[in-house]
């Protein structure tokens, strides 16, 4: 574990910094996107991921910000553990967990031929990795003064219908539908909320390969639009701000033209 801050970190009060994040898989893509949208608004981000150096990186892109950088790998449960301690000692509490650290796995591979390392590679990431670092955040959030928080899982268009050839991509994030629902209900009595964030189409460097050409359901190649990742912050963000008595349970944000309505 490596850990990092910008550089006025130290000058701010507990009061100063206002609330605190966790946003995993923060070095590129959503994650960094929806960290540097925290970090303008005033929030307290804890950026971990497998890449210090692309943690690093999303820190500077906001120099005023408060951060913490935290290399963790979220599929195991020592760096979890380690990462959870980290913002508790450096923050003192913890507001909100952005569960989006993630792999699609192998692309265009056929079930019959999908490794098992390679679903288990899938699942360990999105799907444990979501488990243990939403468990590590409840038991911060119920046991810190005064208690709550919220928790915001990333789920995909792929949580509602699938791609082709997308076994672990779609059973992981089937199952985090699942997840974040037992959460909910786990976490009423302790003022946890816990929602999810289906996407489809931000614009990022996993998406790049939709422009040209993505495999549709009859077996054709068709491009699809892609929106703005800014776009998807911003809804982050908001989900985040909501008073703890009010929960966006499920939303889903989309390039609004993409082949999603009526895929399949």
């Amino acid at each position: 574990m490596s850990e990092g801050r910008s550089a006025n970190a130290d000058q701010l009060t507990n009061a100063e910094r206002g609330k605190v994040a966790v946003v995993t898989g923060a070095g590129s893509g959503i994650g960094r996107a929806v960290a540097l949208e925290l970090l303008g608004a005033g929030w307290s981000v804890a950026l971990t991921g497998r890449r210090i150096e692309r943690l690093e990186e999303t820190a500077a892109l906001a120099p005023e910000g408060v951060s913490l950088v935290v290399r963790a790998d979220v599929a195991r449960p020592d760096d979890v553990a380690a990462l959870f301690a980290a913002v508790r000692e450096r923050f003192g509490r913890l507001d909100l967990l952005f569960n989006n650290a993630g792999t699609f796995g192998p692309g265009g591979v056929a079930v019959e031929d999908l490794a098992y390392e390679a679903w288990r590679h899938v699942v360990d990431t999105n799907l444990n990795g979501a488990f243990l670092c939403a468990q590590a955040a409840y038991r911060q959030m119920k046991e810190q003064d005064p208690h709550g928080g919220r928790i915001i899982n990333n789920g995909s268009i792929s949580a509602h219908t699938p791609r082709p050839n997308s076994a672990p991509y779609t059973a992981t994030k089937h199952a985090l539908t699942g997840l974040t629902k037992a959460l909910a209900l786990d976490g009423r009595p302790y003022r946890i909320a816990v929602s999810q964030i289906d996407i489809g189409n931000a614009a990022t460097d996993m998406t790049a390969r939709m422009r040209t050409g993505a495999l549709q359901a009859n077996g054709e190649m068709a491009p699809e639009p892609v929106m703005d990742v800014a776009d998807v912050a911003r809804t982050v963000r908001h989900m985040a701000e909501l008073p703890l008595e009010a929960n966006v349970q499920f939303a889903t944000v989309l390039a609004t033209a993409m082949p999603y309505v009526g895929r399949g």
